[in-house]
């Protein structure tokens, strides 16, 4: 009965149903605000303020900080110190710097190369900020032969280890129900190696980023809101298989790729990427497993060649656009938030893969615990936790 007489309103009382409580929880904090309830609790004491520096650019004009506010209230930058002596400085805008606004700190210091800077910045209310300039070197300046050097190195350490990997299709061919079986499970063990490896990095990066932004949380909540979107998407028409499933294991790599390139940007843009011959051979070893794991579930298919074209660039294009994008406006927060989709991503496709490694196979229990399955799924952590260790430095 009650059922009944809700169906029977009309839109308009319907309308009305939300519109008053909005309405009256809207005024309710409209009344809050004026009425400032804490304001008998003010003993005088300054306001709660927080200053995080994103990016720091060392050149011929000085040291240029973007620094974040995160205070309670607007904050002024009353003075700079570099090496304990106080430094004339401009800000881009001028001002007091709203909560979560950003600006430019423009410091005309004679920074020495090689040499590590400690940079303070002092409020007006009397608080200091630190920020550590561990080794001072030039930033490069983003020309266009800077980002054609950048496309060179992120074709290097995206695009060619994912098509040498791919390679090896026709070599995957024959192999029987326990080669295939192998082959899936070494997917989701390195699948399961990126997963975590992409984690801890982007927390890692949101712990250096201005507490407004909330930096573990949002990780988390973007990584699961890209998982369950992708999901969605990915059952939209069935489970994936073949082609297709190889499409999305090459969108979830793509996205690691872009998060990873974002941070490789960055540290170029910082002039301490350090990319000698032996690091990046050691991502290009790394990233070539990528290549047999997205090859995996088109075994029983017959793609074009244009279809591996496709793959590798959804792979290992995004390396070379999170470069730039690094480099050209590098921020924690944004390269933590990317890496956490990535892992959303990378979680959809273990789903996915494993899934349909189960599909194949009658008896369901007794493939999952094969030596086969095994094998290759800690065969796969273990050579992406071995040729992680080439680049970590």
């Amino acid at each position: 009965m009650t059922d009944h007489i809700q169906r029977s309103r009309p839109p308009m009382t319907r309308l009305l149903l939300v519109l008053v409580p909005l309405a009256v929880m809207l005024g309710a904090f409209v009344w809050i605000a004026s009425l400032d309830p804490l304001r008998g609790f003010n003993n005088g004491a300054p306001p709660v303020e927080a200053l995080t520096v994103e990016r720091t650019i060392l050149d011929g004009s000085g040291i240029s900080l973007r620094a974040r506010a995160g205070g309670s209230e607007p904050m002024v930058v009353a003075q700079v110190a570099v090496d304990d002596a106080y430094w004339t400085f401009t800000q881009e805008p001028a001002g007091p710097i709203a909560r979560g606004d950003a600006v430019w700190l423009r410091i005309p210091y004679p920074w020495v190369i090689g040499e590590a800077h400690h940079v303070n910045l002092l409020t007006n209310t009397g608080a200091t900020f630190g920020h550590e300039i561990a080794v001072a070197v030039s930033t490069p300046s983003p020309t266009w032969g800077q980002l054609r050097l950048q496309a060179v190195i992120g074709a290097i350490v995206g695009l060619l280890p994912v098509a040498l990997g791919l390679m090896f299709y026709p070599a995957m061919k024959g192999v029987g129900r326990r080669g295939m079986n192998f082959l899936l499970a070494l997917t989701v063990g390195l699948l399961a190696f990126l997963l975590i490896d992409t984690i801890s990095e982007a927390l890692e990066l949101s712990a250096e980023a201005a507490a407004i932004f909330q930096g573990s949380a949002m990780v988390w909540l973007a990584a699961l809101t890209s998982f369950l979107l992708l999901m969605a998407i990915g059952r939209w028409r069935g489970n994936p298989e073949g082609i297709a499933l190889a499409f999305y294991i090459a969108l979830g790599i793509g996205l690691h790729n872009f998060g990873e390139g974002l941070a490789i940007g960055g540290a170029f843009a910082a002039g301490s990427a350090g990319l000698g011959t032996f690091l990046v051979l050691g991502f290009a070893l790394h990233n070539v497993t990528e290549g047999i794991g997205i090859a995996a579930p088109m075994l029983r298919a017959r793609p074009t060649l244009w279809t591996f074209a496709a793959l590798t660039l959804l792979a290992g294009g995004p390396a070379i656009l999170g470069m730039w994008a690094g480099s050209l406006a590098y921020a924690p927060q944004w390269s933590a938030l990317a890496l956490a989709v990535g892992a959303g991503a990378i979680l959809q496709v273990m789903v996915e893969v494993s899934a349909y490694l189960v599909r194949q196979n009658a008896d369901r229990q007794a493939a999952l615990m094969s030596p086969a399955v095994l094998v290759g799924f800690l065969g796969g952590i273990a050579f992406m936790y071995a040729t992680a260790a080439l680049i970590k430095i």
